[in-house]
């Protein structure tokens, strides 16, 4: 296996069947969970662009001469978005000095809205899916990760402010 499938596969968790993508997501959980801890928002921002940049590279050889531009083995895609989902929890956490696992609703909310938005491809999620690129591949789940990002941090507000939990 070359450099560009380990990646892309994220190490062949890519191969795990059933739902792929939902292996990759929940791979990337305990990813994003320690580079938080090791170096918190900033470190997890700059892994996001990273993985991005990577994971085109990597999605572009994988898939290159192929006729499926999304094969389900690629992962590095949910990756990124899973991680950029996890974004608001992060910065909660750094912000007011938890513990980053403290904020396991926040964790389940990101992980299941994420996962929402990368399935059901609403909106500008399905605009990128259907570029049919490398770059559409990895756009889609950047999208859908802000999306859920945005949707992490409304129930946030609303268990905070309204509910005052």
């Amino acid at each position: 296996m070359n450099a560009a499938r380990i990646l892309a596969t994220i190490g062949g968790v890519g191969y795990l069947r059933p739902a792929s993508g939902t292996w990759g997501s929940l791979v990337a959980l305990p990813m994003a969970a320690l580079l938080h801890l090791i170096g918190g928002p900033l470190l997890l921002i700059a892994s996001i662009a990273g993985i991005f940049f990577l994971g085109l590279w990597a999605t572009t050889q994988v898939t290159m001469g192929e006729a499926d531009h999304d094969p389900s083995h690629v992962v590095v895609d949910e990756v990124a978005g899973q991680w950029i989902a996890l974004l608001p929890l992060s910065f909660g956490a750094w912000h007011v000095g938890a513990p980053i696992l403290a904020l396991w609703p926040g964790w389940i909310a990101a992980f299941v809205l994420f996962r929402v938005f990368d399935i059901l491809k609403p909106g500008p999620v399905g605009w990128a899916d259907r570029r049919n690129t490398p770059l559409g591949v990895m756009l889609d789940d950047v999208i859908a990760g802000v999306l859920a990002a945005i949707g992490v941090i409304c129930l946030a507000a609303f268990s905070h402010l309204v509910l005052g939990l």
